[in-house]
Parts: structure tokens; sequence; C-alpha cells
């Protein structure tokens, strides 16, 4: 009786081993290939027109279990000095203290704390936002936009996201009002990110 009991619960840990195993060789590594991604936003100026703006620099990597993405984790940085509004003064006021002061806080980052399939081609994600050393809770929309294999034999998946953030809630506060009483800059920023994720060697 007591061969079989120890023999039953050795079976039950070599059991657990084994999932666990396999649990870890189902992670899937991704990073961005930034040839082909770009990082950008929006933001009204004047009320009457759009300022399209981008991030030159940047990095960031996905882990999935096996392909699937529905609860994978993400993570991003970009280079603040990296910005470009295609108007070199506009981009150094962005850089200031009034805005980004990518002196003191040179990167942007998003730590997912979420990433949930909602139907075949959409996903909702959840995660920590940090700009000027403000991290604030955001959620954006991910739109797949299919897998390849390239000419390397390297797989390939892209994604469209998209959200909306108030700069204010980042301490971005500069603001300032034309003679007519018109807004220069809008508080909500649009975001834009086009990103294809090459999948690691495991």
């Amino acid at each position: 009786m007591y061969i079989h009991i120890y023999l039953h619960r050795q079976t039950r840990l070599e059991q657990k081993k084994h999932y666990t195993t396999m649990a870890t060789q189902g992670k899937t590594s991704w990073v961005i290939d930034p040839t082909h991604s770009e990082i950008q936003f929006k933001v009204k100026h004047l009320v009457i027109s759009t300022v399209t703006g981008s991030f030159k620099s940047f990095e960031g990597s996905a882990e999935t279990e096996g392909d699937s993405f529905d609860g994978a984790s993400v993570q991003f940085s970009a280079d603040v000095n990296s910005i470009d509004t295609n108007m070199e003064q506009r981009d150094a006021h962005l850089k200031s203290a009034d805005f980004f002061d990518a002196e003191n806080h040179p990167k942007l980052t998003f730590v997912s704390s979420s990433f949930t399939q909602k139907d075949e081609e959409t996903y909702e994600v959840v995660g920590d936002l940090t700009m000027r050393g403000v991290t604030k809770s955001v959620t954006l929309t991910a739109t797949y936009g299919g897998s390849m294999v390239d000419f390397y034999g390297n797989a390939k998946v892209g994604f469209e996201i998209s959200g909306k953030v108030n700069r204010k809630d980042f301490n971005l506060n500069w603001s300032a009002v034309t003679e007519a009483g018109g807004v220069v800059v809008s508080d909500d920023v649009k975001l834009y990110v086009n990103v294809q994720l090459v999948k690691q060697a495991s």
C-alpha cells in the first residue's frame, strides 16, 4: 500500500513537471522590426487642423503562448529625443520642459497588463503608459493585420494599434490661447502605432 501511494505521488509530480516544461516550451518571443513599423501621434492645432508627429527611435517586444496573441504580454519604449513633427522649432519645444522634458525623462514607455482578444481581428490592450515620469493606465485597440513569412524565412505578424490620451494627465501642461480665444494645442492626443513583429528562434 505504501509503495502504491509513493508511486502515485511520484507520477503526479512527474506529470506536474511535464506540464510545466510544456508551458515553458510553449512561450514565444517577438520583437518589433523598426524598419517596417511606425509610432505616430496626432493633435489638434488651433482646433481646425491636425499636426502629426512620430518617434523615429523605438523598440518593443511581446511574449505569447505559442503563436496566439490572446493573453500576450507587451512592452515598448520610445526615445523622446527622436520626436519629429516636420518642424525643427516645434520639435525642440516638445522636447523642452513645457512638454516631454526629454533631458530629465528621455523615454516614453508602455507595459501591458492585459492583451485580450475580442473577435477574430480585434484585441483590447490595457497597460501602464509612462511619460514625463507619470504612469497612467490606458486602454488601446489593436487590430490584427495578418501573418507572413518573409524572403529570409522569418515569421512575422502585423498590428495596428490606436487610442487616445489626455496629455495633461501626464503633466504635459503647456497651453496658450490666441488673441481670438482659440486654443493652440488640444489636450487630447490620438495614438497610432503600426508594428511588424518578428518571431524569435526558440
